[in-house]
């Protein structure tokens, strides 16, 4: 999206503000699935700024997450390793090198080849942690304590405290849209946006495109482990699943149905799919169905998400197509092209009277 909308900040801000002040008046269950949400949103936002800004779909996203995942509870419970920062660290740097290795065979590459490539390659880690009997095998593994950070044996930030890690979750939401914000107006971030619209052109400008691709990689899998340490320290639990290729198109999902190129499109995109699972369950066995076809209906009534609308124009250009979309929807589902107004009919001249 080339036209960035003020909107887009205020309506995060909405988001964070609303979900800040939630646990005050809100259900236990649902805190902890906004907590879900919150992890989910973090994921999603690293691999918007492949997606979304650099042009390149990862299939294998969720292996820098899980891999970082799998090594603070490999820490806690083989090592007995509590300390918050250590863990972070050592989560960060996992995530980090798998990043590097799989990014730098992937830019060499591009569209399908890309997308089949980080496949192959996040499947290769996943049977790495699904095969090895050290990681659990396929049974995963539960944390046996959870991360602490104490200083002189003062007990600051326990995350076994579901009201703590709510908030320090939320801080590193906000945390990660700030960096994100400040590196795509820099111009590092302006570059990728060149690489994504014509990257011949931004070659030919003297960037080195592969370079900064991996850099975005980078960057990527160090929120991606970031969002896997917070993940393994939430649910207290990790297995093979959380690397595999079902979770990767999931945030892939998340991402198109929030609004690629936003950053705050795959938080609502977070919520929208979390809630409508959890809603869906409800009322039914099928519920993958209801589901699917509400992403369905997302991609054809709106293909740039459900902020979409907002992030043009201020939101009034966007948000009258969308609408005009969505009035039009019937005539497109059964074949029909749409009534055009009289103002849009060719006009007659005075030579065809």
């Amino acid at each position: 999206m080339s036209h960035r909308s003020p909107l887009l900040p205020l309506l995060f801000a909405l988001v964070c503000i609303g979900i800040a002040l939630y646990p005050l008046v809100g259900d236990a269950f649902y805190v902890r699935l906004a907590a879900k949400i919150v992890v989910l949103g973090i994921l999603a936002m690293s691999l918007d700024l492949l997606v979304g800004f650099a042009g390149l779909v990862s299939m294998g996203h969720a292996a820098f997450s899980g891999a970082a995942a799998y090594v603070v509870a490999a820490l806690i419970n083989k090592a007995g390793v509590t300390d918050l920062p250590t863990l972070l660290a050592a989560s960060l740097a996992t995530a980090g090198v798998t990043a590097l290795a799989i990014g730098w065979i992937s830019v060499r590459t591009s569209g399908i080849y890309l997308i089949m490539i980080t496949l192959a390659l996040g499947q290769m880690v996943f049977f790495f942690f699904h095969d090895v009997s050290f990681w659990g095998g396929a049974d995963g593994v539960n944390l046996d304590a959870k991360p602490v950070l104490a200083i002189a044996g003062i007990e600051l930030i326990d995350l076994s405290d579901r009201t703590v890690f709510y908030y320090v979750a939320l801080a590193c939401l906000v945390g990660t849209f700030v960096l994100l914000s400040v590196v795509l107006q820099s111009p590092f971030g302006q570059v990728l946006r060149g690489v994504r619209i014509n990257e011949g052109r931004t070659r030919a400008l003297g960037h080195d495109v592969q370079r900064y691709k991996l850099a975005a990689f980078v960057l990527a899998g160090l929120i991606a482990g970031l969002a896997g340490f917070l993940e393994v320290a939430r649910s207290g639990f990790v297995s093979p699943a959380h690397l595999g290729w079902h979770e990767s198109a999931t945030v892939l999902i998340v991402v198109i149905l929030g609004g690629m190129g936003t950053l705050v499109g795959p938080v609502i995109g977070a919520f929208a799919l979390v809630f409508l699972e959890d809603w869906a369950a409800e009322l039914t066995d099928h519920w993958k169905l209801i589901v699917g076809l509400f992403v369905i209906a997302v991609v054809l009534f709106l293909p740039n998400g459900l902020v979409g609308p907002l992030a043009r124009s201020g939101g009034r250009e966007g948000l009258g197509k969308a609408l005009a979309r969505l009035w039009n929807a019937p005539a497109r589902l059964f074949g029909r092209t749409p009534a055009k107004r009289r103002d849009d009919l060719p006009q007659e001249s005075a030579g065809d009277a």
